[in-house]
């Protein structure tokens, strides 16, 4: 039988486009469009996989950003893909909804931790363990939210695969008692399956909405609004953490099992 490692070298381009050695040593992982565009415009490099479920961009310094959409399921793809290229760090952009009154729209959040509701993970590692960031990849981003002097959150997330809770009072009561301070669609995944498959990791989340309030409910208008305020400035951050990181940061996956 083919062999895991063989299996994710044929896939990989399979779902991006990109050939496997155009991949960089550290890849940033987005759920949007957007940010995978600004990043291409940015270093005037070519948009791989427009056809295929994910896309894909390298720029001349090796930096690779990856479009995977959306949910546990397509992180978790991405993430045993990935293998293939055995990368030295990954960074996750995404949005979340802020779950705590300290917590407004536009404030950065990098988890120290994740619950693990998405039910993906459980598939690779047993539920037991926690979904936990690499903590020197974390450390490395947070120096430079510090250098820049940003306002940002450490905390728990919730990870669900429930897109549409919001009007379901039973379950926003149980988030208030896991006293998580975001919830989101991805990161409990992301931890877990690079865990698992020896990959550091680590997620930079923007708070893009307040989903526990009635006038906080994320809605086209209002998140076109987050994007053009902040995206600019939280895919610049991903960007500088993980091309320094590689020439001044420490070594990031310090673990063997």
């Amino acid at each position: 039988m083919i062999s895991k490692l063989e299996l994710a070298r044929e896939w990989l381009p399979r779902y991006t486009g990109m050939p496997v050695d155009q991949f960089g040593d550290y890849i940033l992982l987005t759920n949007f469009e957007a940010y995978l565009n600004r990043f291409a415009q940015q270093f005037g490099c070519d948009v791989f996989g427009e056809q295929r479920p994910m896309q894909a961009a390298t720029n001349s310094a090796g930096l690779s950003m990856v479009n995977f959409r959306i949910g546990s399921a397509n992180v978790a793809t991405i993430m045993d893909l990935l293998t293939a290229r055995e990368p030295k760090g990954v960074l996750f952009l995404g949005k979340c909804g802020g779950l705590k009154h300290s917590t407004e729209i536009g404030h950065f959040i990098l988890p120290i931790a994740a619950i693990r509701g998405e039910g993906t993970s459980n598939d690779y590692l047993p539920s037991v363990v926690p979904a936990l960031p690499s903590f020197k990849l974390h450390k490395f981003v947070s120096e430079h939210l510090v250098h820049r002097k940003l306002e940002y959150r450490t905390g728990v997330v919730y990870t669900t695969n429930r897109r549409v809770w919001e009007h379901d009072d039973r379950f926003k009561d149980e988030l208030r008692a896991m006293t998580a301070i975001a919830i989101d669609m991805e990161t409990a995944t992301l931890f877990v399956v690079g865990h698992a498959n020896q990959i550091a990791r680590g997620a930079l989340l923007l708070v893009s909405d307040l989903p526990m309030t009635p006038e906080g409910l994320k809605t086209e208008e209002s998140d076109a609004l987050v994007t053009q305020r902040w995206a600019d400035l939280h895919l610049q951050i991903g960007i500088e953490a993980l091309s320094e990181i590689g020439d001044n940061g420490e070594t990031i996956k310090h673990y063997q099992y």
